[in-house]
C-alpha cells in the first residue's frame, strides 16, 4: 500500500491536483441542478456499463435532452446512428428510468443517508448496479464514492492490494470500497478525489 500511496502524493504536488480538484467542483454542482440534468447524467451512467467512458461521453453529448424526449426506438436508432455498444437494452433501461425521474429527485434533495440512496438507486434503476450508482452519485457530488471499475481493479492487483476476481458481487465491490477508504483516508482525500487520482494513474485521464 505505501508505494501506492507515495505515487498518489506525488500526483497529489503536481497540477493534476488543480485538474482534479477542477471536476470535483463540476461535480458538486450537478446536485443543485434540475431534475433532467440530474436525470440525465444517471442515463450517462447506465450507458457507461461495459462501455468505455470516452465513447460514452461522446455518444451522451450528441444525445442530450433526446434523453428525456425521444421514444425508445428513437433512442436506440440514435444509439446505433453514434455508434453506441449496446443500443436496445439500454435505450429500455433509459425510459423505464424515466418513471423514477421525480422519485429520484425528491430522494436527492431528502437528507437520506447515502448508503440508503445508492440502495433505492441499485433496487429501482434497472441497468444500475454498485459500480453505475456509485458512479452517478460521485458525478453529482457526492463525494465517498469511488467506482470500482476494472481501471481501478487492475491497479489495486498491480500493487498486489486485492486478488484478480472474475465476477463482481456486492460483498468483493464492498470489501474493495472499503481497502479505498482506508487508502483515501491515508492521504486525506475523499473517495471521489482519489478515485480520479487512480484512474489517471492507470488511464492518463480525467474524465467523468
Amino acid at each position: 500500500m505505501k508505494v501506492l500511496i507515495d505515487l498518489i502524493k506525488i500526483l497529489k504536488n503536481s497540477n493534476i491536483r488543480n485538474l482534479i480538484d477542477s471536476r470535483i467542483t463540476e461535480f458538486s454542482r450537478v446536485k443543485e441542478k434540475n431534475c433532467a440534468d440530474i436525470f440525465k447524467e444517471l442515463c450517462f451512467c447506465i450507458m457507461t456499463a461495459n462501455c468505455g467512458a470516452v465513447k460514452c461521453i461522446e455518444v451522451h453529448e450528441k444525445i442530450n435532452n433526446g434523453f428525456l424526449t425521444l421514444s425508445q426506438k428513437q433512442l436506440a436508432d440514435k444509439f446505433k446512428e453514434f455508434g453506441y455498444r449496446f443500443p436496445n437494452v439500454r435505450s429500455k433501461y433509459i425510459i423505464e428510468a424515466r418513471d423514477y425521474k421525480k422519485d429520484l429527485e425528491k430522494i436527492i434533495k431528502s437528507n437520506e443517508k447515502e448508503t440508503e440512496l445508492r440502495d433505492w438507486i441499485v433496487k429501482y434503476i434497472k441497468g444500475i448496479g454498485y459500480k453505475e450508482a456509485s458512479h452517478f452519485l460521485r458525478n453529482i457530488g457526492y463525494e465517498n464514492y469511488a467506482i470500482v471499475d476494472f481501471h481501478i481493479v487492475d491497479l489495486l492487483v498491480k500493487h498486489n492490494l486485492i486478488e484478480k476476481h472474475k465476477i463482481m458481487t456486492k460483498n468483493i465491490y464492498l470489501k474493495i470500497e472499503k481497502l479505498l477508504k482506508e487508502i483515501a483516508n491515508k492521504l486525506n482525500l475523499s473517495m471521489a478525489e482519489l478515485d480520479l487520482y487512480l484512474w489517471y494513474m492507470e488511464t492518463g485521464k480525467i474524465l467523468k
